[in-house]
């Protein structure tokens, strides 16, 4: 029985390559492409996604003026947010939404490795499905592997540029004013944490532009292997 269950796994991988090699023999060049060459047609279209996409999250306002990732309050905060407000403290409210913002931008901008040997570390072993799957199936395949180890290594990226931008003074100051406020039910929020993951999930959102921009539009395949991995999808 049990050999009968490895006969049947060899044959389906067997004949998920088989199924990759067949498109790959239909392109106009003759095909030819092989799993790893196509592993590395996705790779780069994930390294392009960082240059294009993530690096404009490190600049100022990066994150802030970018209403696809713009980091918002959490729910917890909201209630922070609007009692300021209601003292007349709208101004301080505003800043604090803005280094919030500010922290990820400088974040990102030193943990930009961490993201690219990460796609050098991926070995696309299922290359078919995510070529041929969704718009985002390289970047949604790419967190799924990564999340968790960026998170770890993110984390204290963020905390330190709290500090780096004022972002822990500002909100120090916030949460002692919110709490000194008569009958409010007090708030003492894990900012790095959420920061972190509103962080992460801007970066993946600006990966997944790119690689649907590659998948949709063949002006953006800026080299020739991402020509012809990407021409396979075309013909699927």
């Amino acid at each position: 029985m049990i050999k009968r269950i490895i006969v049947l796994v060899f044959a389906i991988q067997f004949a998920g390559c088989a199924e990759l090699q067949k498109i790959a023999s239909q392109l106009p060049n003759g095909g030819g492409l092989t799993q790893d060459q196509i592993g590395n047609g996705l790779r780069q279209a994930l390294d392009q996604g960082i240059n294009n996409q993530v690096t404009k999250l490190t600049s100022t306002d990066g994150f802030y003026r970018n209403e696809l990732v713009k980091i918002l309050l959490p729910e917890e905060l909201q209630a922070v947010d609007k009692g300021l407000r209601q003292i007349g403290l709208g101004n301080l409210a505003d800043e604090g939404i803005k280094v919030l913002n500010r922290a990820a931008e400088d974040a990102v901008k030193k943990a930009t490795p961490i993201f690219v040997n990460a796609v050098k570390e991926i070995t696309f072993n299922d290359a078919k499905n995510i070529l041929l799957g969704d718009n985002n199936a390289a970047t949604s395949f790419l967190q799924a592997k990564t999340n968790q180890s960026l998170y770890n290594s993110f984390s204290p990226v963020i905390n330190d540029s709290f500090a780096k931008v004022g972002a822990d003074k500002i909100w120090s100051n916030l949460i002692t004013r919110y709490n000194s406020i008569p009958f409010v039910k007090s708030v003492n929020p894990d900012l790095t944490a959420y920061v972190t993951e509103q962080a992460l999930k801007g970066v993946f959102t600006m990966i997944e532009i790119e690689e649907k921009g590659i998948r949709e539009k063949v002006g953006l395949r800026s080299t020739t292997l991402l020509k012809q991995v990407f021409a396979l999808q075309d013909n699927k």
